[in-house]
Formats: C-alpha cells, structure tokens, sequence
C-alpha cells in the first residue's frame, strides 16, 4: 500500500513538471521565434555575441592581455633606421571601456576607449641600435561606430546590417601604441539562426589616412549557441589580411541586465598574438531597475 502510494504521488509530480516545462516553451516560443533565441531581436554589436535594443545603453568595462612570442617589427619604425622584418617577443596589458546605445531598432552607436602597456623585445638577429626591448603605457586605441540593419531576419532570410568605424589618432608621438593616423573601416555581414545555432559572416574594408590606401580589413565567421538563461558561447574565427585567429567567448548571465564574459583569442597564423585573454563584466543599464 506505501508502495502504490509512493508511485502515485511520484507520477503527479512527474506528470506537473511535464505540464509546467511544456507550458514553459509553448509561452517562450510565443515570445521569441526560434531563429532569435540565441541572440533576441537586438542590433549586433562589436562585442563578441552581444546585442543592443532601442533604448538600450551598455557598459562594458574589460581587461585584456596580449602575449606573442614572434611579434613582426621593423627597427625603422622606432625611429632606429634599419627597415627590415623582424621578429621578436610583445606583451601587453589593456584595460579597457565599452559603451553602447541603441538609437533606435535600427540604429545603435558605440565608442571604445583604452589604456594599455606594451613591450618590444628586440630579436636576437637584429643587428640595429634599437635597446633590448621598448616599452610604453598611455592612451591605446579611441574609436567609435555607427552600425545600422537593412532587413531584420525572418525565418528563411537573413538579418544584414553594416557599420562605419573611425579609430582616432591620439598617439602621434608615440610608435608601440595607440594610433598615429586616422583610420577608417566600413564592414557589412549577415546573421542567421537555427534550431542549432546563430551564424554569422562579415567582413571590412579598412583606410589608412598614413599609407593612403584601402585594403581588405576584418573578416570573421562566428557561431554563436544560448545554452540557457545562464549561459551562452561563442565561437569565432576573425583575420585581418594574413593574421588570422580562433576566438572562443563565455557568457554566465547572472541577472538579465549583467553578464560576465571570459574568452581567449588563439594565433592561427603566425603573424597572429598567439594568445590574447579577456574579462569584463558588462552592463544593461535600461534593465538594472526592471
């Protein structure tokens, strides 16, 4: 009799939680078509995996870490005469800050701002002047973008949408940071989801006011698959020209306005960093009083 009564008690439990998870995903389904449950329905942002509603303002504070063993230089370019490739080892430790706004559902804005510090180590087959290593902190690279979409994505087309990026050139007087000419990028790409994941593509062409010339900027593939409420991942290979690397990004969505992301950048190439390790902590504003 314990028996029997123990198996019905545990089969109207079962039975409830069925019914509660089915009503569960008849109610998200309803909300978020199928194709938009690993993004929502935001722009695309510059961040790895985020997105941004009209309204919407994003902070990001991040820190940054570069470690390249072969970093390709040229003592010209110090300021120590000899114009030849070399290469030898680079660090760098970034902090950085992010913020975004969406102006409207098809329009957003954004500006990044760094400080950095960086370090030069000469190769041993460079016969040049230059010191042992080359070290300077300051201002890194100040840019903003403006990105818009042209179609919203709807069960069998693609979202697209293109940006426009100027990174300003606040270090003229320094060589190992920052940005000493304008430049300009302007990039367009295309977002599709599946049962299976996000995809997207997109490319840029990039002007340098210095060389006076453009050429073929960043290219990237990313995949992008929302595991649950709490976490997402990312997964990306991007290149610009010959430096080429894989891109692995976690989020752990610890309350609908905050999330914290860790990933890790891996040299493909080998004029890529070999590795470049990122934190940060990002913010919805609009969201923290919901």
């Amino acid at each position: 009799m314990v028996m029997k009564t123990n198996t019905e008690t545990f089969r109207k439990i079962f039975y409830v939680a069925l019914v509660n998870t089915l009503l569960i995903t008849v109610c998200y389904s309803q909300d978020v078509e199928y194709y938009l449950k690993d993004r929502g329905t935001g722009i695309a942002t510059s961040m790895f995996g985020t997105y941004i509603n009209e309204g919407e303002i994003i902070l990001y504070p991040f820190f940054e870490y570069y470690y390249d063993k072969n970093a390709e230089y040229e003592p010209f370019e110090f300021g120590y005469g000899l114009e030849e490739d070399f290469r030898g080892k680079y660090t760098a430790s970034e902090a950085l800050f992010y913020i975004g706004y969406g102006i409207s559902e098809w329009v957003m804005v954004e500006f990044e701002a760094a400080f950095i510090d960086a370090t030069q180590w000469k190769a041993g087959n460079d016969p040049s002047n230059m010191p042992e290593k080359l070290n300077e902190s300051g201002l890194g690279d100040v840019e903003g973008q403006i990105r818009w979409r042209y179609f919203r994505e709807a069960e069998k087309m693609p979202e697209v949408f293109s940006y426009f990026e100027t990174v300003f050139p606040f270090q003229q007087d320094k060589e190992l940071i920052g940005t000493q000419d304008w430049e300009f990028k302007f990039g367009s790409g295309v977002i599709k989801g599946y049962n299976w994941g996000t995809m997207t593509l997109r490319a840029a062409l990039e002007y340098n006011s210095g060389e006076n010339k453009v050429e073929l900027g960043e290219y990237a593939i990313e995949y992008l698959k929302r595991v649950s409420d709490f976490f997402r991942f990312y997964v990306g290979m991007e290149g610009a020209q010959d430096e080429v690397e894989m891109i692995a990004d976690l989020q752990f969505h610890f309350k609908p306005w905050m999330f914290f992301r860790v990933n890790n950048a891996f040299g493909i190439t080998s004029k890529a960093t070999d590795f470049a390790p990122e934190i940060g902590l990002l913010f919805y504003l609009n969201k923290m009083q919901e």
